[in-house]
């Protein structure tokens, strides 16, 4: 049951709840995994391309350069990823994980996957494929949004 919300919408209400419910997910998450959801995103971008310039992966995430640049400083004085600039080019500046890197991004993915399993527990698979199909119609919307903002 969908409450009204102050304005009396049920739009207003649903949005209010998407709102909670992903700020949930996002406050558990970080908890549950051993490293932040935007360096697991940042570390995980890196594994899957094994070496990448820093200006693709700034492409490529959801934050802003600023924020991937502290991020990967704060990781290469961890001796989390390398970064090396590029020979003849020192604008350029790719980056790769270490060893300790690599087995981070490893257990980040397994514990990942099992806050999935539990997040998803007891919904079916109609209501997911209805999820899905919801959530997706929302992503075009957003796009839809922020092409005529």
């Amino acid at each position: 049951m969908i409450v009204l919300s102050q304005d009396g919408s049920h739009e207003s209400a649903l949005l209010y709840e998407i709102y909670r419910v992903n700020n949930a997910i996002n406050t558990t998450f970080d908890a549950y995994i051993s490293i932040s959801q935007s360096r697991f995103e940042i570390l995980a971008l890196i594994h899957n391309e094994s070496e990448i310039s820093q200006s693709d992966l700034q492409r490529k995430v959801t934050l802003d350069k600023a924020a991937v640049a502290r991020h990967l400083k704060q990781l290469e004085e961890n001796q989390i990823v390398i970064r090396r600039k590029k020979d003849g080019d020192n604008r350029s500046v790719f980056v790769r994980l270490t060893e300790a890197g690599k087995a981070m991004i490893e257990q980040s993915q397994k514990e990942k996957m099992d806050f999935a399993k539990e997040l998803l527990a007891n919904i079916g698979a109609a209501e997911l494929e209805n999820l899905r199909t919801t959530l997706a119609q929302l992503n075009k919307n957003v796009e839809r949004l922020k092409r005529q903002s």
